[in-house]
């Protein structure tokens, strides 16, 4: 699997949420905004979108992790991070 970019992180990020939460309104949420408050994603949500995310980019996601998930931005550097350490071109 090649690493992800930025764009193609958010798009899959935005994309799951979308999936979970159909009427989601990203024009509200910023960058740094803890999403899950935003969006109103109760924890059963937020399982689904590890999960979708998982499945989607084959980046292993562990619950320690979760902390790296609250914000789009963080979400999307988290997944660009691990999907370059899949591929062995990360750090």
């Amino acid at each position: 699997m090649k690493p992800l970019t930025d764009v193609e992180a958010m798009a899959v990020i935005k994309e799951s949420i979308t999936r979970i939460v159909p009427d989601a309104d990203f024009t509200l949420v910023r960058p740094d905004d803890r999403f899950r408050d935003v969006l109103e994603l109760d924890s059963l949500d937020f399982l689904s979108l590890v999960e979708l995310l998982t499945e989607r980019t084959g980046v292993r996601i562990d619950e320690d992790d979760y902390p790296q998930l609250t914000t789009l931005a963080d979400a999307t550097r988290f997944l660009v991070g691990r999907s370059g350490e899949a591929s062995g071109s990360g750090p």
